[in-house]
């Protein structure tokens, strides 16, 4: 008998282990979030070890449940339980919480910890992760399963706080999935009532059950028959989402802290340690206690993990039988791999076709592929026709065919891009998302979550500059690529033509880390003459020689992107016909670039030409790394405005006149 357990259950054992777990790991690291895992401690001991399937020996089995903690802040509530049910997470790792190199970051983070699903803290972005999760998995049901051979069905459960559903964010994943009736999707809501501020009434008096979802309400959080009965409920309701509202208390236990906002997010001071220790009849010492009988009690999720799965494997080596070609294109596309034959089918342009909109070539490459890629799946916010994101003779994903692969997200960018990371997340399916790159904006912060986890989701970005014309500055971007540029791990492509829009999708298909987005043009372009020019394949490595002229090394190098890249050439022809060796570098991509040897930028970029003209319709910040302080950048420092694009390129500088004037300064001033 452990002392102070003598009249509590073993249930109470479990779930404050859970909670002292948490404690003592926020005290030791004096930083952190106990009040949310102590008061939905219950709520976790109850999912994972009665309703949810998982396999912590096989962290990646493609059919377990997924568990997303969106409240991301009350992390210790998830390591508590990685650590108690067997994952690769020692409590050496609790100990070290918040600490350089453990994993056990002060929010979890997807790829650092074995068992956590997505990295979430920005509230609300986990919450429509989930819903990515939850239609991946509705989409490969249909897909992969058969009558008599079910090889997907999982479901997702949440927990999220007041935060999360306060955020816009939130709202529109959650309007989406009652939309959709994602009915494997189960949110538990920790019911708090406060806030950092203070009570949620402050300024959060909505009724959160809304969107055509299942709800329920559970008046006690330490109730375990009730939220069971509640969570039993919401599994049965196959044909919508699930939320349930669970009244917890923040800080629970805690004689001084206990429903008030101090509890959310500092330590509790071990005099309020002792106290709470007292309280709940939990032993003052050892910290970081697990009792025996509790840890063999949640390490049998070990057993129940592998025979589950073992089932599983029995299920699918009969259904490779049955349907051995369903299950190639399965595995194929576990890795993302399209099936053979994908780049012979796809387009090629020709410069008698005339000009070429980028997105309209980005569009007939969708449809090419999308045969050889059935796990492609994808849309826009309310902007298919203009994105030309649609898969042409498929239909929509809607309640009614789980199997189709055109996504309407509606207008609401943030939400997709946050579904859109779930889906990745989920695997098994190559997602794409696409708007108007003014509007990434929107959903920026579920782009930068892409790429802190490095997560393969593809951007269709189109209407990219000036150049879409009358719909003026609200909708002309600008600063954009420069932003975007700014994020780590984010790569862009701005391809100069029909060709290169095509080489474009190749590298998204291929590229296995990290979100990549294709910076399109709503305007036509002419299609390069790749006889006279470089070959359009060398936009895998970023930049590139496109033109030279004359012998020898030469005196001006103009670098562009995107639809600058044939002004950049008529003017370097009319320098030519004057006697400049002017050499035209297309930087399609700047990530790409810098990722290639030195030897190969030093090519493209000799350091000994100095006299450097950058043109994008763009503002110049960031130009300077690849103009140098001796180049110049023809770009846009100030917001577009309303008219047709060819009187904002005029007017704005971009015409071959104003090139050639500004590369005869820049050659001056180096004395050519």
């Amino acid at each position: 008998m452990i002392r102070g357990f003598g009249d509590a259950s073993f249930d109470e054992q479990c779930v404050n282990t859970i909670r002292f777990l948490a404690v003592d790991a926020v005290q030791k690291a004096n930083s952190g979030h106990p009040g949310m895992p102590m008061g939905m401690a219950p709520v976790a001991h109850l999912l994972w070890t009665r309703h949810m399937k998982y396999d912590p020996a096989a962290p990646d089995w493609p059919d377990r449940d997924r568990f997303v903690l969106s409240a991301g802040h009350g992390s210790m509530l998830l390591y508590a339980m990685l650590h108690l049910t067997g994952y690769d997470l020692t409590l050496a790792e609790l100990q070290a919480f918040r600490q350089w190199g453990s994993k056990t970051p002060g929010h979890p983070e997807h790829g650092r910890t074995a068992g956590v699903e997505t990295t979430t803290g920005p509230l609300g972005q986990g919450l429509g992760n989930a819903v990515g999760m939850a239609l991946a998995e509705a989409f490969l049901a249909a897909t992969f399963n058969r009558d008599d051979h079910i090889v997907v069905d999982h479901h997702t459960f949440v927990i999220a706080g007041d935060g999360d559903l306060m955020e816009g964010v939130a709202s529109e994943a959650c309007s989406l999935a009652g939309h959709l009736g994602l009915g494997k999707l189960i949110v538990l809501y920790d019911d708090n009532h406060i806030t950092i501020d203070g009570p949620t009434d402050l300024a959060f008096t909505e009724d959160v059950v809304a969107y055509g979802w299942h709800a329920r309400r559970v008046a006690d959080a330490n109730d375990l028959d009730a939220v069971d009965a509640a969570v039993a409920a919401a599994r049965a309701a196959t044909d919508k989402p699930s939320l349930i509202a669970v009244r917890s208390h923040i800080g629970y236990g805690s004689p001084h802290r206990q429903d008030t906002s101090r509890a959310h997010g500092e330590a509790l001071g071990e005099d309020e340690v002792r106290l709470t220790k007292e309280a709940l009849g939990w032993p003052l010492e050892p910290a970081f206690l697990v009792p025996d009988d509790v840890l063999a009690f949640y390490r049998r999720a070990r057993e129940r993990g592998a025979a589950a799965r073992g089932a599983w494997e029995e299920k699918v080596a009969a259904w490779r039988a049955a349907a051995p070609d369903l299950a190639a294109t399965w595995d194929r596309a576990q890795c993302r791999e399209p099936a053979p034959g994908w780049e012979e089918a796809l387009p090629s342009f020709d410069p008698a076709d005339g000009g070429v909109a980028t997105r309209s070539a980005s569009g007939a490459v969708i449809n090419a592929v999308a045969a050889f890629l059935p796990t492609l799946i994808g849309g826009s916010a309310d902007l298919a026709p203009s994105n030309n994101t649609l898969i042409k003779g498929l239909e929509s994903f809607q309640r009614g065919d789980r199997a189709a692969r055109n996504l309407h997200f509606g207008v609401r960018e943030h939400a997709m891009g946050a579904v859109a990371n779930g889906m990745a997340l989920h695997g098994g399916v190559l997602p794409y998302a696409a708007t108007f790159f003014v509007f990434t904006d929107y959903m920026r912060p579920s782009m930068r979550l892409a790429a802190l986890m490095g997560l393969p989701v593809t951007y269709v970005l189109t209407h990219d500059s000036i150049g879409l014309g009358e719909d003026g500055p609200t909708h002309q971007p600008v600063e954009q690529l420069a932003a975007l540029r700014a994020m780590p791990g984010m790569t862009l492509i701005r391809p100069a033509d029909a060709n290169e829009t095509v080489e474009a999708w190749k590298v998204a298909l291929r590229h296995g880390h990290g979100p990549l987005g294709l910076i399109l043009t709503r305007q036509k372009l002419p299609v390069l003459d790749r006889g006279r020019y470089a070959a359009a394949a060398a936009l895998a490595r970023g930049a590139y020689v496109l033109a030279d002229a004359g012998e020898g090394e030469p005196e001006l190098i103009m670098v562009a992107s995107g639809s600058e890249v044939q002004l950049a050439l008529v003017a370097a022809a009319t320098l030519g016909d004057e006697g400049v060796r002017v050499r035209v570098v297309n930087m399609a991509s700047r990530e790409l670039f810098a990722a290639q040897d030195e030897a190969y930028r030093e090519s493209v970029l000799p350091a000994g030409v100095r006299a450097r003209l950058a043109i994008e319709a763009a503002v110049t910040f960031g130009w300077g790394d690849i103009v140098g302080l001796d180049g110049e950048v023809i770009g846009l420092d100030r917001f577009g405005a309303s008219a047709p694009a060819a009187e904002l390129f005029a007017q704005f500088g971009f015409t071959v006149a104003n090139v050639c004037e500004r590369a005869r300064a820049l050659l001056a001033r180096h004395g050519g």
